[in-house]
């Protein structure tokens, strides 16, 4: 089994759109399982409309909780709560008890250890699910993170090991994953154990910085980057320098993708814009960067 993660040195490099894409090009020589592991952010489904078969939660950090039968309201735990996550009782928000903001919680537990009558409780939060869902390409592994919630690394852990556990009993050959953008845990948690990491790119100002930072730790991981440059023909002096860099720093290029409105509507039509038009110029492009990409060993 093929392990490709699909990545960017930040958001809007049209990752997602290159993911679908790819994933759409790759049905027809392989048995496919596809993960969506920007769990802060899953859109992944936008694109290919699955259909739900498995939905479970997940337990992120632990979070306080106060038992008003108990509570006397001295107010202790709001004076020591350093995060504001304890709302005061407030006549005008009709609030007669202390209460937590669970978002702004950390799950310190000052407030449990300075409550003189024991009246907090450290749980653990329900931070978000995770799924399995059937779409035209294969089975897809997906996950939604509350709001302010952490553990986003874990969730994406979760995610990826059912795909390929997935991948493991159905024999199949290739493993697409739509990772997290940035260079976090989400991002190292995704990348892991992968065969090739494909960073999608474009040709803005901070076009190197982003691409030097997902460039490093990708290396020091030891997996395998190629680059591939999105929306290239908006300012080609940067999409030089990206390919001049590159080659110096003996990364693999897999092409150029131009600025396409094909795929704005396809997006809006939920589908990849292979799928859509497999004519049209970004198509096209994409073609060949699958091409490239499976002739690679």
């Amino acid at each position: 089994m093929r392990q490709i993660v699909i990545l960017s040195g930040k958001g809007g490099t049209g990752k997602t759109s290159l993911a679908a894409a790819l994933a759409h090009l790759a049905f027809d020589e392989n048995e496919l399982v596809l993960a969506d592991a920007d769990v802060d952010a899953a859109n992944l489904e936008l694109l290919l409309k699955p259909e739900l078969e498995e939905e479970h939660s997940f337990e992120g950090g632990f979070k306080a909780e106060i038992d008003t039968d108990i509570c006397t309201g001295c107010g202790r735990c709001f004076d020591i709560c350093r995060y504001d996550a304890v709302i005061p009782p407030s006549s005008n928000r009709e609030i007669s008890e202390y209460r937590i903001d669970r978002i702004s919680c950390e799950g310190c537990n000052s407030c449990l250890y300075q409550c003189p009558v024991d009246a907090i409780n450290s749980l653990r939060a329900t931070a978000g699910k995770w799924f399995r869902s059937r779409s035209l390409y294969g089975p897809l592994f997906h996950a939604e993170m509350k709001a302010g919630e952490e553990n986003s690394g874990k969730l994406v852990t979760i995610v990826k090991n059912a795909a390929i556990e997935a991948c493991e009993k159905k024999g199949c050959t290739l493993l697409i994953i739509d990772g997290p953008p940035g260079i976090g845990c989400p991002v190292i948690a995704a990348s892991a154990g992968t065969d090739l990491a494909v960073i999608s790119t474009e040709p803005g100002v901070s076009a190197i910085h982003d691409l030097s930072r997902i460039l490093g730790t990708v290396k020091h991981f030891g997996i395998t980057p190629a680059v591939c440059i999105n929306r290239s023909d908006i300012n080609l002096a940067k999409t030089t320098e990206i390919e001049t860099f590159c080659r110096a720093e003996d990364i693999i290029l897999l092409g150029r993708i131009p600025y396409d409105d094909s795929v704005t509507i396809a997006m809006s039509k939920g589908m990849p814009v292979t799928a859509f038009d497999p004519e049209t110029p970004a198509s096209v492009s994409i073609r060949g960067i699958w091409g490239t990409l499976s002739a690679l060993p």
